[in-house]
């Protein structure tokens, strides 16, 4: 059975979770196992780019969530990275789901790496894009280096992920004006965009990421995908590597003259690698 076929189309759904209204889509054929997608710092359900949850929807049921606090989700925005795992934990479990596929984007990619190791029996296979391990090189200063570009695009009427997920070449900024208007394309029953107090309170939680102790990797016994921009300014691209090396067998893709949004400046060959790798 298929629930929808296109993300523009998929109804905002709700579970509860402790007393927590969590929101989340899904669709894509429904039986075997799901696809669960993390999105990145202040990214509510209509920042997942519809190009990529249709492609990966093709062949898998697909559950793309609010984090708590964030976008229709009720409750506080976490401060923690380990919260929000245990969160993403929570509600699979409360939706009676027993074995998952897990997908993390940026801050994304840093809960996925937490709900993999909290939860072992949990995830099948693991796609890292655009993230970093705990205490990784420059994950604690991603304010500092996102503040300015963030005014930046205020002052140039821009999106700031113009100037944040992609490279400043003509193809970088050609690819920045697709995206864009790709999360423009849903029109009715759109998400919330974050409060003021839960982006920052994201933010927390990613410098305290980037300050912790690093994780043992070598933990993580699941096939796991890497992928990444060649120039990430936000999670410097070494991270990548860094986590493509300490993973047992993960498998790193780097995408030329582009930047922390790589695999949706790449989604035409993001897509089928990632099934690629989902169906092996």
């Amino acid at each position: 059975m298929t629930i929808q076929s296109r993300y523009i189309d998929a109804a905002n759904r709700f579970i509860s979770v402790s007393g927590t209204q969590f929101a989340y889509r899904e669709l894509g054929p429904k039986g075997g196992v799901p696809l669960v997608l993390l999105n990145h710092w202040g990214a509510v359900l209509d920042n997942f780019d519809p190009r990529i949850v249709d492609g990966l929807a093709s062949h898998h049921h697909i559950i793309a969530v609010d984090y708590r606090g964030i976008g229709l989700s009720g409750g506080s925005a976490p401060v923690t990275i380990d919260e929000m795992a245990r969160d993403v934990i929570a509600m699979i479990h409360a939706m009676g789901i027993r074995t998952i596929d897990l997908m993390g984007f940026s801050l994304g990619g840093f809960v996925a790496q937490d709900v993999t190791l909290k939860a072992p029996g949990l995830v099948r296979k693991l796609i890292l894009t655009g993230t970093g391990p705990a205490g990784g090189e420059g994950i604690a200063k991603v304010g500092r280096v996102s503040w300015p570009l963030i005014i930046k695009g205020l002052l140039t009427f821009r999106d700031p992920k113009t100037y944040l997920f992609f490279t400043g070449t003509p193809n970088g900024r050609a690819s920045a004006k697709a995206f864009l208007s790709r999360l423009t394309e849903r029109k009715a029953a759109r998400d919330k965009g974050p409060s003021p107090r839960a982006f920052l309170r994201q933010l927390s939680a990613i410098q305290a990421w980037g300050r912790q102790a690093p994780q043992d990797l070598g933990q993580i016994k699941i096939p796991v995908l890497v992928a990444n921009g060649d120039n990430d300014i936000m999670v410097p691209t070494t991270n990548s590597h860094d986590m493509a090396r300490r993973i047992p067998g993960a498998d790193l893709v780097i995408y030329p003259d582009a930047g922390h949004g790589g695999i949706f400046q790449y989604h035409d060959q993001f897509v089928p690698k990632a099934l690629g790798f989902l169906a092996a």
